[in-house]
């Protein structure tokens, strides 16, 4: 059929409206085309060059600030410090060797130091950065960023580290932090991953290490873009860690310091106590080491002659060193006899200077004895003998059960490495330790503190703080943790006769006040501060019948290390008891000569909050006293931080 010319023309308009349409759409395309080319190739061609290389996100941890530590006060024993350093990585240097010989014009750096830093670089990852020089100084610092250009691969970082600002006073107490170990990764069943950061380090020994996880605080993130190389391009996000937590201790860093002055060089160890909480105000053990050099590396050299001192450095003598005990021990006999029931504090034991049991002579420390002597003049005089009668007629399961009640042969928990528990034999230890029967012997040299009685520093506090109060005073040395203060704990009494302990306490009166007290000459005069005590010298070696009979040689006359130990335990006020004090001198003498002046000028600074006053002492000793007070290196007393407490000791 033939179409009209009207239908030509309808056909032709819509023909060319298709085209248009066709036309439009395919122009909408083409624009759209070219605008995404456009912005792929000009506007992101960054980007897309770096994603076709194979880039990704990668998440990189932060390492917390590690937290601070402070004392009762609020002063920083422990704290974190600025610390500039500088890494180098391998990708990015290209010859590692060359760029450590253009740093070294920089930093000083011996042959040594570069030659192991290019072995440790060999050893690690081509992205892995590793730290070539640390602790710089401001100056250094900035010369190795305003060299940079000629530095490839090298990054100066600023970071921190941690700080012991009042270096050897605490070392023992809080440890040190050093690099985490395989060893120390081997003990933990999921180790948090922020351990396995180079030169991450965690607390080795003390509160530092016993503290570890709340301290250490949570790491930060970084999220980063790296290449297909490993190469960290950019940082995209940041989330700073959360720093540890702040812990509070119940030492005094004004009474820590005094106590370690006044053992000076000795190979001794020193404890203070508030009898009324069991706050540990002090803990000293001398001589002193400098964590801070833990921290840093610290060289061969210095660790072989902390090593290789016959005074053991690095031991805590307050609580891994163990000793016989000596005369400090009589209270705990005396005790269990008056417990028993078989004497009473008029029961009298006749001292000719020895006894003998199964034909074995047992000497008193005063050769011509003391003629005939009741309880408290048996502590007053230290008389040995009365105290051999006694323990032959109460036995060893009466005097050890006294001694682990008073807290001899316990072992304390506190926050610190390697406490030991010390020995209160019986017969089943023997049997259990050495497979051999209890004999009468033993029962003596155990009722004065020898023989197999063994007890730290810590334990005799706890002792006489238990005899000053009638009460189970247990140590502590955390006082706060964030800010939260503990509170104070409500001790059980220990069930023993007021009577007794009243006994008992005369007697170390009668040790610092009486006529015949073995530590007069250590007494308190201030009335308001008059202090109880006991003096113990235990021996290290055996003294022969013919050394007996030609005259005992005298300490001074010994090698140190076979001279007797000198000990001494006090507390104060002693009709309101406070402080309870312990003092051990290895190898010192004589416990009255050595340390018992310790101890008293260590009470009288808790006592006095400060510098002992001179009218405290006896006249005679004042000029003596001023001269050695004056010698003392005493650590100035920074304003403590806000927000701590400044609980006085």
């Amino acid at each position: 059929m033939k179409k009209s010319a009207r239908d030509i023309s309808d056909s032709s308009s819509s023909i060319r409206r298709r085209a248009l349409m066709l036309g439009a759409i395919q122009a909408a395309v083409v624009a759209t085309l070219g605008w995404r080319l456009k912005t792929m190739q000009l506007d992101r061609a960054d980007e897309f060059r770096l994603l076709s290389d194979g880039n990704s996100i990668k998440i990189r941890l932060l390492p917390p600030a590690r937290g601070l530590i402070h004392d009762r006060n609020g002063i920083v024993i422990a704290g974190n410090e600025a610390n500039y350093r500088a890494t180098i990585t391998k990708e990015e240097a290209g010859d590692p060797a060359l760029v450590l010989a253009r740093l070294r014009q920089l930093v000083p750096m011996t042959d040594t130091a570069v030659a192991a830093l290019l072995a440790e670089i060999d050893k690690r990852s081509a992205i892995t950065p590793v730290i070539v020089a640390d602790r710089l100084t401001w100056d250094q610092f900035a010369s190795i960023a305003v060299n940079a250009p000629a530095l490839p691969g090298v990054t100066p970082e600023a970071g921190l580290s941690r700080s012991y600002p009042r270096a050897g006073d605490f070392a023992h107490v809080l440890g040190y932090v050093g690099p985490v170990s395989d060893y120390d990764l081997s003990k933990m069943e999921n180790p948090d991953p922020v351990l396995m950061l180079p030169e991450f380090q965690l607390g080795k020994l003390g509160v530092e290490a016993k503290l570890e996880d709340r301290l250490r605080g949570k790491a930060g993130t970084r999220r980063v873009e790296v290449n297909s190389a490993g190469r960290e391009m950019r940082e995209l996000e940041r989330i700073e860690g959360q720093q540890g937590e702040t812990v509070q201790m119940t030492l005094d860093a004004g009474l820590q310091n005094f106590a370690v002055q006044r053992l000076g060089e000795e190979s001794a160890a020193a404890v203070v106590m508030d009898v009324r909480n069991g706050d540990i105000l002090a803990s000293a053990s001398s001589p002193v080491f400098d964590p801070n050099l833990f921290v840093r590396g610290i060289s061969g050299a210095d660790y072989r002659a902390l090593m290789e001192h016959d005074h053991r450095p690095l031991a805590d003598k307050t609580v891994q060193g163990v000793y016989p005990p000596g005369s400090t021990f009589k209270m705990v006999t005396l005790l269990a006899g008056l417990e028993s029931g078989l004497i009473d504090s008029r029961t009298r034991h006749h001292c000719p200077g020895h006894t003998t049991v199964a034909g074995r002579r047992f000497h008193c420390w005063s050769r011509g004895g003391h003629g005939s002597v009741a309880a408290v003049a048996s502590l007053e005089r230290s008389c040995d003998v009365y105290y051999y009668e006694l323990a032959q007629k109460i036995g060893i399961e009466r005097i050890a059960a006294m001694a682990r009640r008073l807290g001899i042969g316990v072992r304390h928990d506190l926050p610190m490495s390697a406490i030991a528990e010390g020995i209160a034999p019986d017969r089943a230890w023997k049997r259990a330790r050495h497979d051999q029967e209890w004999h009468v012997g033993d029962s003596i040299n155990a009722s004065i503190g020898q023989g197999y009685v063994l007890a730290s520093p810590l334990q005799l506090a706890v002792m006489t703080a238990r005899v000053a109060t009638g009460l189970e005073v247990r140590p502590r040395l955390v006082r706060a943790v964030e800010g939260m203060v503990a509170p104070d704990p409500v001790f059980a009494d220990l069930g023993l006769s007021p009577a007794h302990l009243t006994t008992a306490r005369a007697g170390m009166d009668a040790v610092m006040n009486g006529g015949s007290g073995t530590a007069a000459r250590a007494r308190i005069q201030r009335a308001e501060w008059r202090m109880a005590g006991k003096t113990g010298t235990s021996q290290v070696r055996n003294i022969t019948a013919a050394e007996r009979a030609r005259g005992v040689i005298r300490n001074d006359q010994l090698p140190w290390n076979r001279r007797d130990h000198a000990l001494f335990v006090c507390y104060a006020p002693f009709d309101a008891p406070r402080y309870a004090v312990s003092v051990v001198v290895e190898h010192g003498g004589g416990g009255s000569a050595v340390a018992a002046p310790i101890a008293r000028d260590i009470l009288l600074y808790a006592l006095a909050g400060g510098l002992p006053p001179l009218d405290a002492y006896p006249s005679e000793q004042r000029d003596g006293i001023a001269e050695m007070l004056g010698r003392m290196r005493l650590a100035p007393s920074p304003v403590a931080q806000a927000g701590t407490g400044r609980a006085r000791a």
